[in-house]
């Protein structure tokens, strides 16, 4: 790349995660090295090497702690160890040396809002009975009735049926309930007792001290809770961005805020400061204070993974949440598919709206996924992230172009969704299959002895092996963009271009270069300048349909 673009790019500072591109990893399904059917650490250690030549900044790895699986590695056990069917600290720290050396950042996925029913603080309050200090780390109550036996409210779990469940006290009488969002393995914390705070900020200080660069905080939003008596009605939480004022009794507290200027004290006690990206499934307007520099200084913006691909909303998106970026001091955060949704492929070959629940149960087939179609939009739409302000959350997998796996046999599926469910809902087993590494194999290069979701004998086309080095494929195309990304981006800055049609998405970035999707149906002229990247190929200099293409020079509105 040449001198004018070099020109723009800052000094590096603490501020590296502003525009990272961050991959994630779900260790689970990564990489087996040890061959008993689960990724490992070691085995992501053993690919780094792919990992940068892939071009990212950050890993952000899914959760690694000791856990019973009850919901793939969210039910955490203990926070200051790893899980070891994973590894051990000594196998994390040859990672972080690892990915260190090749100056790759790490982000660890930490889980404040509950722990497993395994934990050993969980186990304590079982066994110390009702008022006692141990299930003051927690959240029990009473339940409703002459004998106790209704839940203490109507609030339900995101996994399905009540958010409460009954324990046997020590005595073997029925007795008090406790709060779990999540699954019953699931209990959540109650962050009104300070040993919980206390506990957390020596979880952080642990990691920290180990090499870790920053945090990505699962359900950031729904610690802080109201449970004064009586509780309130809420019988749903289908919804996740239902509108909210900071009063709902269970998400998006106002008081939230201050346990994250808590860990905000603990992260500036590093150089550089520790970062933190909430997941926070809040409204915009109500993101923003997540993302305070006084906070976790980083939110997630999911907008566009839940928008259709339609110009209209993907211009709104971008420029409501680059505002709100600028507004807060912190940089928009942008993601297409994660280990919680139908991997973007399978998304856009599937018509707008379409509802994925019975789509999942019926194995993928009604309607079949225009690949073709899917993957076009899938590599448009994140040539068209990569070239935006801020970072770039890409999920493991995505660079192979891998759809979701939507026909995994009932008996295999692992996810808590489709047990509580009593088998209605699938769940998210389908992008967490593990990866592809060479096109033959039993589990084509992921480990030894299979693979604890079973892959689909297509897995094999799209492996590593099978597009390393060949030109086209979503593999290189991945390579050549982030790598493209890394010389161009710079200043925090994004110019809109008219003039193109109603179909097109256009701007232009500092250094000259510019970006523009086709949304439309029928092929538009590029305007002037030299082609860095596009999706699909080009023809007699026209931008087909579902395509972005990167050029170098300045544009004039025409």
């Amino acid at each position: 790349m040449t001198d004018t673009f070099d020109q723009f790019k800052p000094a590096p500072d603490a501020n590296w995660w502003r525009q990272a591109a961050v991959y994630q990893i779900y260790p689970r399904s990564f990489a087996d090295a040890d061959g008993d059917g689960l990724g490992d650490i070691r085995g992501i250690t053993a690919k780094i090497p792919y990992l940068a030549a892939l071009g990212i900044d950050a890993v952000w790895l899914s959760p690694f702690y000791p856990s019973p699986l009850a919901d793939g590695g969210y039910d955490v056990s203990d926070y200051r160890d790893v899980d070891p069917r994973l590894g051990t600290l000594e196998d994390f720290d040859e990672m972080v040396a690892a990915l260190h050396a090749a100056q790759i950042k790490l982000i660890a996925d930490i889980v404040p809002n509950h722990s497993s029913d395994q934990h050993e603080w969980f186990q304590q309050a079982l066994a110390a009975g009702k008022g006692s200090p141990e299930r003051e780390r927690y959240i029990f109550r009473d339940g409703l009735g002459a004998d106790g036996g209704k839940p203490p409210s109507d609030w339900v779990s995101h996994f399905g049926g009540s958010a409460w469940t009954r324990i046997t006290e020590p005595s073997g009488e029925p007795g008090q309930w406790y709060l779990h969002l999540f699954a019953k393995e699931q209990p959540d914390w109650n962050w009104e007792n300070p040993e919980i705070r206390e506990d957390f900020l020596k979880t952080l200080r642990f990691w920290s001290d180990r090499g870790v660069d920053g945090f990505r905080v699962d359900v950031a939003h729904a610690l802080a809770k109201d449970m004064s008596e009586p509780l309130r009605s809420k019988p749903s939480v289908a919804d996740e961005l239902t509108p909210v004022d900071g009063k709902d009794p269970l998400f998006d507290r106002d008081e939230v805020h201050d346990i994250y200027a808590e860990w905000r004290k603990v992260f500036n006690e590093y150089d550089p400061p520790r970062t933190a990206v909430a997941e926070a499934w809040v409204p915009a307007s109500r993101r923003m204070a997540y993302a305070s520099p006084e906070g976790l200084g980083q939110a997630f913006n999911f907008d566009l993974l839940r928008a259709d691909w339609d110009v209209g909303q993907f211009r709104s998106i971008i420029t409501n949440n680059l505002s709100q970026a600028e507004e807060s001091g912190a940089s928009s955060t942008w993601v297409f598919s994660n280990h919680d949704v139908v991997r973007h492929p399978s998304r856009y070959g599937l018509p707008a709206g379409l509802d994925y629940g019975p789509w999942l149960m019926a194995d993928g087939s009604e309607p079949e996924v225009d690949q073709m179609t899917g993957l076009r939009r899938a590599r448009a739409a994140t040539l068209l992230m990569l070239a935006l302000p801020g970072s770039a959350y890409l999920y493991q997998g995505e660079e192979l172009g891998l759809f979701e796996v939507p026909d995994l046999p009932a008996a295999t599926l692992q996810d808590p969704i489709w047990h509580r469910t009593g088998h209605q809902r699938k769940g998210r087993d389908g992008c967490r299959v593990p990866l592809p590494w060479t096109q033959e194999g039993e589990s084509f290069g992921f480990g030894t002895n299979g693979a604890h979701l079973p892959q689909p004998a297509w897995f094999g086309g799209l492996s590593v092996e099978a597009q390393d080095g060949i030109a086209g494929s979503t593999l290189e195309f991945y390579r050549h963009a982030l790598k493209l990304r890394g010389q161009l981006q710079s200043y925090e800055d994004l110019e809109w271009i008219g003039g193109t049609g109603g179909s097109t998405l256009h701007f232009s970035r500092p250094g000259q270069w510019q970006s523009i999707t086709n949304f439309g149906r029928e092929p538009l002229a590029l305007p002037p300048g030299k082609v860095l990247i596009s999706s699909s190929k080009l023809a007699a200099g026209q931008l087909p349909p579902d395509t972005t293409a990167w050029l170098a020079g300045s544009v004039q509105e025409g």
